[in-house]
């Protein structure tokens, strides 16, 4: 049953969505039909304007379970609707929480590269406060070259400036660094004075530590493998422990392989007669009684006398050899 009709008076926090950058031809149907690709929906809810009743750009998904809305997070956040580049994150944390001041300064900028792209090349570094940003001429919306990226950490904005520094994007090496402060011309962001803030903050906000995306470099602080079993289980999915496709555990033989002491099926160890066989000196008189059956037996003879005489050829070729 859809839900749209405003907000819910108890909201599962934790398995809600925060929308932003919404175009205005967004309604709250078209919202619930696009997050249900990622999982069942809940409630949609987008705050509307009580004077005009447009709605304020921004919305509200609640999904039914943590797990939905984790992978919403994942598949949705970035995507475009109606040419505009939509943003997905948590309801329960807001930016003025995330953002310490890790704000760095994106130069020399390729005419190709766009929000999306600065998105998923630096959000393999950390966890993004909001989108990344690049300064548009506001006549022909043209790049100008240089854009902006924040972080919730500075040990992920120095990570960024390391690795991205001069590197090329779209045929062009880029420039990192600390952007500048709002109202300084001199002052940059990464000061010792914001490090030690955000370390302050961080440790009131470690029990809610958000995981990066991981879809350019594996996050920092990887699941046990107790967890990685648990979260296997919740999404019926083989543990991580388990050998490749096409290894056996050790311990274990392929299919067919006799284990080491056994007789294959169809042959008797030396010295046993196959059950229903008669003894020696039955099959005598057999021979005897039935030509065909002692012809067989000197075909059988005869076989065995020339696979001896190439095995005793081989062994001689071999001794020549060495």
């Amino acid at each position: 049953k859809m839900s749209y009709n405003g907000p819910p008076i108890e909201r599962n926090q934790d398995a809600t969505v925060f929308v932003g950058d919404l175009d205005e031809q967004v309604d709250e149907a078209l919202l619930w039909e696009l997050m249900l690709q990622a999982g069942p929906v809940v409630n949609v809810h987008i705050p509307k304007d009580k004077l005009t009743q447009e709605h304020m750009g921004y919305g509200f998904v609640e999904f039914a379970s943590e797990e939905d809305c984790d992978y919403a997070i994942k598949i949705m956040n970035m995507i475009k609707l109606y040419d505009k580049l939509i943003r997905v994150n948590k309801a329960s944390r807001t930016n003025k929480t995330l953002d310490v001041g890790a704000n760095l300064f994106v130069g020399n900028l390729d005419p190709d590269v766009d929000e999306k792209l600065l998105h998923d090349t630096f959000s393999a570094f950390g966890v993004l406060v909001n989108t990344p940003k690049i300064m548009r001429d506001p006549d022909t919306n043209l790049s100008r070259g240089f854009g902006f990226v924040n972080f919730d950490s500075f040990e992920s904005s120095d990570a960024a400036i390391e690795a991205m520094n001069g590197r090329y994007l779209c045929n062009k090496p880029i420039s990192v660094s600390y952007a500048l402060k709002k109202d300084s011309k001199t002052e940059r962001h990464g000061s010792e004075a914001e490090r030690f803030l955000a370390a302050k903050k961080q440790a009131l906000n470690k029990t809610n530590k958000i995981r990066p995306h991981t879809l350019f470099a594996s996050a920092p602080g990887g699941l046990s493998q107790n967890n990685n079993k648990q979260h296997s289980q919740k999404r019926n999915l083989p543990p991580s422990n388990l050998p490749p496709p096409g290894m056996m555990p050790p311990g274990m033989m392929p299919p067919g392989m006799m284990p080491p002491g056994m007789m294959p099926p169809g042959m008797m160890p030396p010295g046993m007669m196959p059950p229903g066989m008669p003894p020696q000196h039955q099959q005598n008189d057999n021979q005897q009684m039935n030509p065909q059956f002692a012809q067989f037996q000197q075909q059988q003879q005869q076989f065995a006398q020339f696979q001896q005489q190439q095995k005793d050829k081989q062994q001689t070729q071999s001794m020549d050899i060495q």
